[in-house]
């Protein structure tokens, strides 16, 4: 997605205190929800990160420039000794999130909340980001409908009569807000000076989702868990890891209660992702392989750097391909030698229930996919559809029996280089016919078709 950065304006009224001001209208869910207690912690967060959180956006741009006039990313020089630190590591997995083996991922509308947690899959991420189009119904009934199903009174009934219910077994839910460069149009943060702003998508969705469900998630045994999406860099963690601790002694919970497994999904972040770990390393729950956003990643930052960073038809960018095998394997290293979960990302094949032969197509490359991932070492693997789950839990069945996961295999073979990681002809990006027109013509019905569905409301 693009960034937004907000744009503030001077308010001519004195302000004595900071505030969020909703502009959004009531839709369902806003009394629940937007109380002033919750607002007012939000208000809160923004008052002490907002101003990190723009000069983190502005330095994104600036790399991005840097990047455009012919620089290469790089292992930073200045954390090189946290890097070759042998001696610290994450806090152990918190309650519910020891066995990750297979982990469901969509949207918060009410018949996919419950389906999701009768899925069978042992974690649900529950998305405000990706899979949720950013409408204030939306955004509001999310957060009202996870409040429901952590307290065990979400139920559904369809407009022809069928109703949905929680089963007695649920996964564990970790839920992912937008990331630091969206902004959250409905409500607006006012600051001690009078400087007006969109509200952070971010700290909105965390905040009022740790505010009202942290201690409920903790007193049924599990604890507040969030994905990090869209992490360009270590600093980025570090501000995260800020919110988290100030969180946690606002609401009086335990240092360290608030979990957070980031999504390496930027090439910025690979170069990173052990000092990523060290920033989060009290409040880290593993990292994981967001392999389209990474794909995306590069033609954002590369597209003004000529055939070197050509990408072929995106049916050729496999996990296979030199360059995205070696980041998939430095994250299982990186994480395994600092005792954190690695999680395989998304397959991009979905059951049609009205054409079994796609179905059978789908249900074996997502095996393959998923047999690959348990072979390169990773602990547990996402799925986007209840059809998968079952396919993919056999694959990491076999491969775990009775463990929770492969931390033990640490993949001291693994050797990846800056090299690696930036070989992009390895795809074959420049090879006659790579791009064709109907791998051109294919991406732009993917996109106009998400930018619709986008328009409606919907999403993944």
């Amino acid at each position: 997605m693009p960034t937004q950065t907000p744009t503030t304006t001077r308010s001519t009224a004195a302000v004595t205190a900071p505030t969020l001001e909703i502009t959004g209208p009531v839709v369902p869910g806003s009394e629940q929800i937007l109380t002033p207690e919750a607002l007012a912690f939000v208000a809160e967060l923004h008052t002490r990160f907002a101003g990190s959180r723009h000069d983190l956006l502005l330095a994104r741009q600036r790399r991005r420039e840097r990047f455009a006039n012919g620089l290469d990313p790089d292992f930073r020089p200045e954390t090189r000794h946290i890097r070759e630190d042998p001696s610290w590591r994450v806090a152990g997995p918190g309650p519910g999130l020891a066995d990750r083996r297979v982990e469901i991922t969509g949207p918060t509308d009410r018949k996919m909340t419950i389906n999701a947690l009768n899925s069978g899959a042992r974690v649900w991420l529950a998305d405000l980001e990706d899979a949720t189009s950013p409408t204030w119904e939306n955004i509001v009934g999310g957060q009202h409908n996870l409040a429901l199903a952590i307290r065990g009174q979400i139920d559904f009934t369809s407009d022809d009569g069928k109703e949905y219910r929680v089963g007695p077994t649920t996964p564990t839910i970790v839920m992912r807000p937008r990331g630091w460069h969206l902004a959250e149009k409905h409500l607006r943060f006012t600051d001690r000076a009078g400087q007006r702003s969109s509200a952070s998508g971010s700290l909105v969705d965390a905040g009022l989702y740790l505010f009202h469900n942290a201690q409920a998630l903790i007193d049924g045994g599990r604890g507040p868990y969030l994905y990090l999406p869209k992490i360009e860099g270590y600093l980025e963690a570090r501000l995260w890891n800020d919110v988290f601790v100030f969180t946690e002694d606002r609401l009086g919970i335990p240092r360290g209660t608030i979990r957070a497994t980031v999504l390496i999904e930027t090439i910025t972040a690979a170069f990173e992702m052990e000092e990523i770990l060290y920033e989060l390393r009290e409040h880290c729950a593993g990292l994981n392989a967001g392999r389209w956003d990474y794909i995306f990643s590069i033609i954002k930052n590369f597209r003004s750097r000529g055939p070197r960073f050509v990408l072929p038809d995106r049916g050729r960018i496999t996990m296979t391909v030199p360059f995205m095998r070696a980041y998939t394997e430095l994250l299982v290293a990186t994480c395994h030698r600092r005792g954190a979960h690695a999680i395989g990302g998304m397959s991009a094949f979905i059951p049609n229930r009205r054409d079994l032969e796609v179905t059978e197509r789908a249900l074996a490359q997502v095996k393959a996919d998923k047999e690959r991932e348990a072979g390169q070492g990773y602990d547990g693997t996402w799925v986007a559809h209840p059809d998968l789950v079952p396919v993919a839990r056999a694959v990491f069945d076999e491969v775990l029996g009775d463990r929770h996961d492969q931390r033990d295999r640490l993949r001291e073979d693994v050797r990846v280089t800056a090299a690696d990681l930036l070989d992009i002809p390895s795809a074959g990006g420049g090879e006659p016919g790579a791009v064709s027109d109907a791998g051109v013509r294919g991406n732009v019905s993917v996109g106009v078709r998400y930018l619709e569905a986008g328009r409606r409301g919907t999403r993944a």
